[in-house]
Order: structure tokens, then sequence, then C-alpha cells
């Protein structure tokens, strides 16, 4: 069974509300979303589930959340053998995400929630949301940690895309803020999956065990080393399924914490399809190894989940 665990919706509503249609987050246009393309996708590429979410920017205003869980979780209702689906927040506002957070998993059962390392300019480890992760970790969520564009002016200044360094830098910071403020020790129930192969993060580990072998962060003690918070966290593959990353994540990580995205539809369709092969023909996993990431690690993340139980 193959679980793609990074494929968005982009509902026409939540693409216009977002300003999307103007100037695309990113600096891309993808593929227009309909559930019909969804699914020939999927049949084309192999695929059985897709855990679908939102993409950036996300959704700031509780109405627009709510509209946005419904038409997943109707989505899910309609098609339960091809769609989970993440739930989004309306952060940085606390009280409506909390709100929210009840409604998704209580009423409409989606199986987790996407979070973007920033909303409107507030990282993912800023004291102010802790009362939403003490909630996620009551609730022992799964979240889905995908990248928004830096707040920051001169980060956008190079004449880039944002999909080239910026999101991939914007994930380096939420993942090294959410350890160093402690964010990940305080939540050590939540199952928390990084976009992208996190970034540029397995590639700054030895950086990263150099500032915990100094000490000079307080609260190390609690903590604990950020190589050890390498192999609790989960990472997917999108625009990532290439031997070097992989190598990477196994000795990061360990390819139990590795679960396949395709990023569909922002990566070109025929590109999306070839990235299960790119998992089949790596001559850097065994047969165990590529059966992991393609879906029995995610099938593990959802036990509750009817259509993923195929996956184990």
């Amino acid at each position: 069974m193959t679980i793609d665990t990074h494929h968005h919706i982009l509902p026409d509503f939540f693409w216009h509300a977002t300003e999307n249609a103007n100037a695309p987050v990113g600096g891309l246009a993808p593929l227009h979303w309909t559930k019909e393309a969804s699914i020939s996708f999927m049949d084309d590429a192999g695929i059985d589930v897709a855990v679908v979410s939102l993409s950036s920017p996300g959704v700031h205003t509780g109405a627009l959340a709510r509209r946005c869980n419904e038409f997943s979780a109707e989505l899910i209702h309609r098609r339960p053998d091809r769609f989970g689906g993440f739930a989004c927040l309306p952060l940085p506002d606390v009280d409506a995400s909390l709100e929210e957070l009840s409604y998704a998993l209580d009423v409409l059962r989606l199986d987790g929630f996407v979070l973007f390392t920033n909303s409107n300019g507030v990282y993912l480890g800023d004291p102010v949301l802790e009362p939403v992760f003490e909630e996620l970790e009551r609730r022992k969520a799964v979240v889905y940690v995908h990248p928004n564009p830096s707040p920051d002016a001169v980060a956008h200044s190079l004449g880039l895309p944002d999909n080239l360094l910026d999101f991939p830098t914007d994930t380096n910071r939420a993942v090294a803020q959410m350890h160093y403020t402690n964010r990940f020790a305080r939540s050590p129930n939540v199952k928390y999956i990084f976009s992208h192969a996190g970034g540029s993060i397995p590639y700054l580990a030895t950086r990263f065990a150099i500032v915990d072998e100094m000490g000079f962060i307080p609260g190390g003690d609690q903590r604990g080393s950020a190589a050890d918070m390498f192999r609790r966290i989960y990472w997917d593959t999108a625009l990532a399924a290439s031997d070097p990353v992989l190598r990477m994540l196994r000795d990061v990580a360990g390819i139990d914490q590795v679960l396949y995205g395709t990023d569909f539809p922002y990566l070109r369709r025929d590109l999306a399809i070839n990235t299960k092969q790119h998992v089949l023909q790596s001559s850097e996993l065994n047969d165990l190894e590529k059966r992991a990431i393609l879906g029995v690690n995610a099938s593990g993340l959802f036990p509750a989940t009817p259509s993923f139980a195929k996956g184990k």
C-alpha cells in the first residue's frame, strides 16, 4: 500500500480567499485542483491513499478554517477508501484554534493537523501558542508542518521563488526554535511530520550537535539532544526523494521516521507521478525500507483510520 502524506487540496474558495489567485504563495501556480484531478493522479502514480492538507499560506480566521475543514471531511466521507485529512487551525488566534481543534477531532474526525512554520510571523515555538500545543499534546495528535514564506522582507529580495530557498529555510527556523524553546520536549506525545525532508535540517545535524555539546542555550537537561529529537519526529520525501537525501535521512533520523510525499498538485504532474519510482528504484534502500517509506510508516501513525489499516 502506498500512502501520500504530502498531498494538497486547493478548493476555489480557499484559493481566492488567500489571494493565491493573484500571486501564488511560493511563486508557483499549481495545476488546477479538483477531487477528480487528485484521484486521477493517484491512480496514475500508484498511490492508494492521500492524506490531504491545505498549502501555504494556511488560514488565519476561524470561519475560513471551519469551511476548509468541513470541505476536507466531506471529501473523505465521499471517498474514505482514497483520502485521509489534516485539519487546519486559524493560528495565531489561540482561542479560535482551540475551538477548531476540538471540532476537527471530535465532530469531523479528521486525522491530525497541518500547521505552518509561521503564521503571520508567529513561529511554532512562540510562547503565545502554548495553549494550542498543550491541547495537541493532550490529544496525542499528529501534526504535519508545512513551510510558509518568511515574514522578513529581505528574504524575498533575491528575485527567486520562495519555494526554492525560503521554504526550506523557514522549516529550519521552525525546527530549531521548537527544539531550543523546548516545544518538542513539552509535547513528547505529538507526532510531528516535517515537509520536504525537513528543509536542510538533516544536513545541519552536526551543527545542532555542536550547539548541544557547548550547552550555551538554556534548558538542555529538559529537552535532550537534537540527535534524539531527529529520531522522534517524521520527515516526508516531497521534493526530496533522491539517494543522497534518503541516505542522510537514514543516518540522521532512521528509515522508520520517513514518509512518502508528492507535493501534488504543486510538483508538475509527470514529475510527481515519478516520485514513487524514485523510491522503488533507489539503490540506497532495501525492499523492506522501500515498503516502510511508501506506506508502512504512515499506516502506523493513523491506527484508527480504516483506509490506512491495509498498509500494515
